[in-house]
């Protein structure tokens, strides 16, 4: 309707049927109608296929009646977003990704204000809150100074507590999995399990196990003798130098 408003007119149907009508009583040649329709509308329908459903890419919604600066709806390097306050301004402006069930084209004001409601605080677990917020990178759960990302199938409006906690332990459970071997005399050399198979960490180095070497016997001296040995060294990144 947007976009073929005189089509849909009902004036428009109106002289379509005269038209016809003359066309049967010899009054009118049939293709000079259909010529004066089809120019116009071929016109609305190339102008609908690059125009419709495109987003600018930033859409003032209005002003936020607490600070007084302009919402915005935008795209972000993350995906949609609604932003309070310029960039340019002095204040640094406050961002919040879109929930899934919102567009950027259909969001309102008001929609777009209770997006700032959170951190929204659903209870307590092992006696720290628990809360759930909407971040640039999209909703998620904060327990104890962690992050625990929401699954696609979970709506930061409605998580309740056991579901959060769920999502805790998950996490919990799955990074308990991942460890094969802690040492107590060096808590930065850690045997892993990774996606290619097990590996020794240490200091944010990766190095990996010999073939052949059972993971789980291995002793903080053969970590070591893994770690030390320069074949065995990480690769430095070179980066190459722009001609002068």
């Amino acid at each position: 309707v947007q976009y073929f408003d005189s089509i849909i007119d009902y004036n428009f149907t109106a002289n379509v049927e005269k038209e016809f009508d003359e066309i049967a009583e010899g009054r009118k040649v049939w293709n000079e109608m259909i010529k004066e329709f089809y120019g116009p509308f071929h016109k609305k329908i190339v102008d609908t296929t690059e125009n419709a459903g495109k987003f600018s890419g930033e859409k003032l919604l209005g002003i936020d009646p607490a600070s007084g600066n302009n919402v915005f709806v935008k795209v972000g390097r993350f995906g949609p977003m609604v932003q309070i306050g310029d960039t340019e301004s002095e204040e640094k402006p406050r961002f919040s990704g879109l929930r899934k069930d919102q567009s950027m084209e259909e969001i309102s004001l008001e929609e777009a204000l209770k997006l700032f409601e959170y951190p929204r605080n659903i209870g307590k677990f092992e006696e720290k809150d628990v809360t759930v917020a909407i971040g640039r990178f999209g909703p998620y759960v904060k327990h104890n100074s962690q992050f625990f990302s929401l699954a696609k199938t979970d709506d930061a409006a409605t998580i309740d507590l056991e579901r959060a906690i769920e999502l805790i332990d998950g996490k919990r459970t799955k990074e308990a999995q991942s460890v094969i071997r802690e040492f107590e005399k060096e808590p930065g050399l850690k045997v892993l399990n990774g996606r290619y198979g097990p590996y020794i960490s240490f200091n944010k180095s990766n190095f990996k196990i010999p073939k052949g070497t059972d993971p789980e016997k291995l002793s903080f001296e053969d970590c070591m003798s893994i770690v030390n040995n320069p074949d065995n060294a990480p690769k430095k990144r070179f980066v190459k130098k722009k001609g002068k």
